[in-house]
């Protein structure tokens, strides 16, 4: 990362690590999926020789084109983007779900990953009250001291709230489009998925 980058705090970038921990060996096509001014991407860069962001918000593309790196950044939606099928070996995704439907992007995902490469999700979903009260205090207190210590940084890109899918919801998606996945819910209000394609 840049030092820029590296002096940045919030809780979606609190799990980078858990996303560039994914990446396979050998990895040379990387995706990263609602990719906002391109933080993730720089640092996907580092491992990967090729790397594409893209994201429907001009404002976070145009910032994220004003960085001296090697990424591809396309303005558009990853939904409908003519990318061949199978194409990357790393997809890489972080609090984007929840602007669209879960299941169309997780399918999308999945069939935009080549076989062995994969699929790691960062995302938020909504909480169920009052069963995950306990657990998203304990999350909030946590949050305020990660600030405290390392300030906020708030991202250009337009934020959906609250999300429209529960984390059981979420989970059983996962489950049901990306068999063998690893879901895992996450102390500061956040779930992450991993997956690895089967080869065929």
């Amino acid at each position: 990362m840049t030092v820029k980058d590296g002096k940045r705090w919030n809780h979606n970038i609190h799990y980078h690590p858990h996303i560039l921990r994914a990446v396979p060996d050998g990895a040379q096509r990387a995706l990263d999926i609602g990719c906002g001014e391109g933080m993730l991407s720089r640092a996907l860069r580092q491992a990967v020789p090729h790397v594409t962001g893209i994201d429907l918000d001009a404002t976070s593309i145009d910032h994220a084109r004003g960085y001296p790196d090697d990424v591809d950044y396309i303005l558009g939606d990853f939904l409908t983007h003519p990318f061949e099928p199978a194409s990357f070996d790393v997809i890489a995704s972080v609090a984007t779900l929840h602007h669209v439907d879960a299941a169309t992007g997780l399918a999308r995902m999945r069939d935009l990953l080549r076989p062995g490469g994969v699929l790691a999700i960062v995302g938020l979903a909504r909480s169920s009250m009052p069963n995950d009260l306990p657990r998203d205090l304990a999350g909030v207190v946590v949050g305020a001291l990660h600030r405290a210590a390392k300030g906020q940084w708030q991202h250009p890109s337009p934020m959906v709230w609250p999300p429209p899918v529960t984390y059981p919801q979420m989970r059983a998606l996962a489950t049901e489009i990306l068999p063998g996945s690893r879901y895992r819910r996450h102390l500061l209000l956040r779930y992450s998925i991993m997956w690895r394609k089967p080869q065929d």
